[in-house]
């Protein structure tokens, strides 16, 4: 069986991580100033998701050229 799931769930996570770091890239910064000590918790979570995202596609793009 052909199932590798490194590949949806890394898209999953790669769009997920671009709307959201997208939004904290957009949004008003004042948002951010009581809220969460100035953080901007939506860009950071945002590049998280995009870097776990892109690591499970490059992880599935190896397995499938070693096939």
């Amino acid at each position: 069986m052909d199932l590798d799931v490194r590949l949806p769930i890394g898209l999953m996570f790669a769009l997920f991580g671009l709307l959201l770091a997208g939004f904290g890239i957009t949004s008003d910064p004042s948002l951010y100033a009581a809220h969460s000590l100035g953080i901007n918790v939506n860009l950071d979570w945002g590049l998280a998701l995009l870097a776990f995202g892109a690591t499970m596609l490059t992880f599935a793009l190896r397995a499938r050229r070693r096939r």
